[in-house]
């Protein structure tokens, strides 16, 4: 029993390093490239910066590692990369020599998990949200960030809770009184 059960478990790792390994080589490589910010603000020097460069050498060995092995793959995966959020480079649109997205069926088309972590987009702040409703119970936001993307926060009342959606996906359900209670406190 205990022989078989080895098996399976050396099998679902193997599995997992091979998808690892197939998917994971290209990427942002969002942990490298923190530690490259770090060496850049460390010192205003050029020869300063390419000395550290040099010292940290070893840490950018174990960047690069988790960043091939975990974060890359990640992002392949998932779509966006858990750290910075930027999307994987494979789903950039661009002119290409061979079109093959229209004869696939739509699961080959894009990442096939949602990503497992969202990102802090604390950096995305609101240029407007223009209020347009849409029946007695639903209210559209229309945002604009300052970074010129677009999103559409909606409300949906029903009896006494509202479920809130940001582009028609689920964020959360609240209740009238709570609604209430966060508008009385941000009155202040």
């Amino acid at each position: 029993m205990m022989k078989v059960m080895n098996k399976k478990m050396v099998k679902v790792v193997a599995a997992a390093a091979l998808a690892s390994t197939l998917s994971g080589c290209v990427g942002s490589n969002a942990v490298t490239e923190k530690l490259m910010i770090f060496n850049l603000e460390a010192v205003d020097n050029r020869y300063g910066r390419g000395g550290l460069n040099i010292l940290m050498a070893p840490i950018y060995a174990i960047t690069v590692g988790a960043d091939y092995l975990i974060f890359n793959s990640i992002e392949f995966w998932s779509g966006k990369n858990p750290l910075n959020g930027k999307p994987h480079i494979f789903d950039t649109k661009t002119d290409t020599y061979f079109d093959i997205n229209d004869d696939l069926d739509p699961s080959l088309k894009d990442a096939p998990l949602d990503p497992i972590s969202r990102v802090d987009n604390s950096d995305k702040s609101i240029y407007s949200a223009q209020a347009v409703p849409v029946n007695d119970n639903t209210i559209d936001y229309n945002i604009v960030y300052t970074n010129g993307d677009t999103a559409v926060l909606r409300g949906e009342k029903q009896d006494q809770l509202v479920s809130f959606y940001m582009d028609g996906e689920l964020i959360t359900v609240v209740s009238m009184t709570e609604l209430e209670q966060y508008s009385a406190d941000n009155k202040a």
